[in-house]
């Protein structure tokens, strides 16, 4: 047998931290606007700076790209040396383009709280940070790239497992989405006026609209849904000690995805100005959606067949399977949103916000927290320090995760419903207001859940830090299995 290699973790590390750090100040921004939209008054106890206009680019830019995105990249510098058979002690290139990685993207996003806090935004989805900023972004992808092709063209091991396909499919699509969606004109050069920061968009109107959600919903595509199906699987073979269901459903999965989803941003602009043939597009290609996304799903549950027993022995086990069930009922619920009928009762309510939460606590952060769970031990050498406050947050989360999207799945087909009722005259019966009134009830739930939620994520970080500076002390590498190459 040949000697194990030793791999270098440090980099792993740092991105761990922040994943911890990002998730606690996202979330707890999150419960924050929930209840300010329960309690409208708290909206004025910090002044402008706490409203709820300037905490929830804050709370959507930290959840995607701060938490998820270092989830992400933790997972990548912990198994992307392992499935590829490299260390970074053999080429320290790449723990360099690591560890700018690293520093450029936390200077990043430092810079993206201050600005956002300020009010400094350019007013698109997901896409807020200014044009100074965005060439940040532009540098922090690259550097990963750097480091995601760099990594594969000095492996050792020929083939490519199948998280990675997910990691080049992320790093592609959103390094043309982004950029194509965030080109503007600095107005200070071009008129000498205003602020530095301020830029306009290179497109206009409708223009602009498609361009924004054909990014919009294509970052939940390669963020939320590719990397991460490239984080469970990994982790989900690794930690059930199982195979793959089946290797040729991934590759169907993945082509299916990567051609289907691309197209199905129309469906955010159903009943707008965009063309209707753009919109129909829209609305097909997010119900094709079903058929990869479901493949993927199935393909991982079936992993586990015949081991079910592990759900009763394995907290972790438990938050994988259950990210995969939320998978499945997100991957159909989104869908069925963007029928065009559906869509019609369905669109500008609470229902919405429902569909992104669920996918985004049950789905990516389930997953996520199980990767950290995984690769802890590993990474410092020492065993989970409590099971039992485990298996408590997997309950606590998921009791959280049923209160927010069932408060806001009827919140939004209340909203839907009220909206669009007329007496015999053809008159609205409601007015915007007593939708308002009808909701709040819902708004408490909702809150009710996202704090139960972040209970849970500090419950987790808790056990994290036990576990790395009270734990016991363990040979990760000779006590735990190695990982599967393909």
């Amino acid at each position: 047998m040949g000697v194990a290699m030793e791999y270098d973790y440090s980099i792993a590390k740092l991105f761990l931290f922040a994943t911890i750090i990002f998730g606690i100040v996202g979330m707890l921004i999150g419960v924050v606007i929930a209840f300010q939209m329960a309690i409208p008054e708290l909206n004025y106890l910090a002044g402008e700076y706490g409203t709820f206009g300037r905490l929830r680019p804050l709370h959507t830019n930290g959840i995607i790209f701060g938490f998820t995105l270092s989830g992400i990249w933790a997972g990548w510098y912990y198994f992307g040396q392992r499935v590829l058979k490299i260390t970074y002690h053999q080429h320290p290139f790449l723990k360099v383009i690591g560890l700018l990685h690293f520093w450029i993207y936390i200077l990043l996003m430092a810079l993206a709280v201050i600005s956002l806090f300020a009010g400094v935004t350019q007013s698109k989805e997901y896409s807020e940070l200014n044009w100074m900023l965005d060439l940040v972004v532009v540098v922090v992808w690259v550097l990963w790239g750097i480091s995601l092709f760099g990594s594969m063209g000095v492996r050792k091991e020929e083939t490519i497992y199948i998280s990675l396909w997910y990691f080049i499919a992320t790093f592609v699509a959103i390094a043309a989405l982004y950029i194509f969606n965030n080109l503007s004109i600095p107005t200070y050069f071009v008129a000498q006026t205003g602020s530095i920061l301020h830029s306009i968009s290179l497109y206009a109107g409708t223009n602009d609209a498609m361009v924004q959600w054909w990014f919009g919903h294509n970052a939940v595509a390669f963020i939320f849904t590719t990397a991460i199906i490239g984080l469970i699987y990994y982790f989900l073979p690794k930690e059930s000690g199982q195979p793959i269901f089946s290797y040729k459903l991934t590759l169907f999965s993945f082509w299916g995805l990567i051609f289907v989803y691309v197209w199905a941003g129309g469906h955010h602009l159903i009943y707008s100005t965009v063309p209707d043939w753009m919109q129909t597009l829209g609305s097909v290609f997010s119900v094709i959606l079903i058929l990869p996304s479901w493949g993927t799903a199935v393909n991982m549950l079936l992993t586990m067949r015949g081991q079910w027993d592990q759900l009763a022995k394995s907290p972790l086990i438990k938050f994988l399977v259950l990210a995969s069930t939320w998978y499945m009922l997100a991957t159909l619920e989104g869908p069925i949103q963007s029928i065009k009928s559906v869509n019609a009762l369905a669109h500008f309510t609470d229902w919405i916000v429902g569909h992104v939460h669920d996918a985004a606590l049950g789905w990516v952060a389930f997953t996520i927290i199980a990767g950290i769970y995984h690769m802890t031990p590993r990474l410092f050498k020492r065993e989970i320090y409590s099971k039992k406050i485990m298996d408590m947050q997997f309950w606590v989360q998921t009791a959280g995760i049923v209160l927010y999207f069932s408060s806001m799945w009827i919140a939004g087909i209340t909203q839907g419903m009220m909206w669009r009722a007329t007496d015999d005259f053809g008159t609205l019966i409601y007015s915007f207001i007593d939708t308002v009134n009808v909701l709040v009830p819902y708004f408490y739930i909702r809150a009710i859940g996202g704090l139960l939620y972040l209970v849970g994520f500090l419950m987790f970080t808790y056990n994290i830090i036990m576990t790395i500076t009270a734990a016991k002390e363990v040979n990760a590498e000779a006590k735990f299995a190695t990982p599967m190459a393909g």
